[in-house]
């Protein structure tokens, strides 16, 4: 499909529970982005201190926050798988499924395990050139979904899956995300409300592509 039928594909599954998508993402983004936020906060010795520290500077807090955040990577993936699920079957949006990743321990350690192995590949890809570094980032980009789809596959394994899936499609997928560079922007304007729905149509539209993409890997 062309990013067009992708992107209608996303609205046309989300027609009708955008308020819900809408309150969904706030509860993820409440979880994912405060909680770390305030820890970070507290650490730092309250909301002054840490408004007035240099932004450059690197310490305990800033530290811990990146570790809260890891633990809290599952709820990210969580909240994409929910959107493939709602792209293939339709179904209506289940707060429940926010903490799908979690359900299982060696689902948990997975999902941890993957995004470390990418950051390995990325950073070592990224000391030739900066260019191979995002190349290989659009080909890793589909691992998390072909891990909802395969479970019992190894790490490697799955990278190896997005690659062939990524064969050619990189471009589009770059294309893709550049598209919501306008309502980004919008999005900002609106002091940040209108990501609350852009988020989900993007994360929708990114789970459309996917899907496309598995479909057309396996007619070929």
């Amino acid at each position: 499909m062309k990013n067009k039928e992708i992107k209608q594909q996303a609205r046309l599954r989300l027609k009708g529970q955008w308020g819900t998508v809408a309150l969904f993402t706030l509860l993820f983004s409440s979880i994912f982005y405060l909680i770390p936020l305030i820890i970070e906060v507290n650490l730092s010795g309250g909301w002054s201190a840490w408004l007035n520290q240099p932004a450059d500077e690197l310490n305990g807090p800033t530290f811990s926050t990146f570790i809260i955040t890891l633990v809290l990577l599952p709820l990210y993936i969580g909240y994409l798988w929910t959107f493939l699920s709602v792209i293939r079957t339709g179904e209506k949006i289940n707060v429940s499924s926010l903490f799908q990743a979690f359900s299982e321990i060696s689902t948990y350690v997975k999902i941890l395990g993957a995004y470390l192995v990418m950051m390995v590949y990325l950073v070592l890809w990224s000391l030739l050139l900066l260019i191979p570094g995002i190349i290989k980032a659009f080909s890793y980009s589909q691992t998390y979904f072909v891990l909802k789809d395969h479970p019992d596959i190894g790490i490697n394994a799955a990278i190896k899956k997005s690659r062939k899936l990524m064969d050619g499609y990189k471009w589009q997928f770059f294309v893709l995300q550049l598209s919501f560079l306008g309502w980004g922007i919008l999005c900002v304007l609106s002091l940040g409300i209108g990501f609350f729905w852009l988020a989900p149509y993007m994360s929708a539209s990114y789970a459309a592509f996917y899907n496309d993409r598995v479909n057309e890997h396996q007619a070929e």
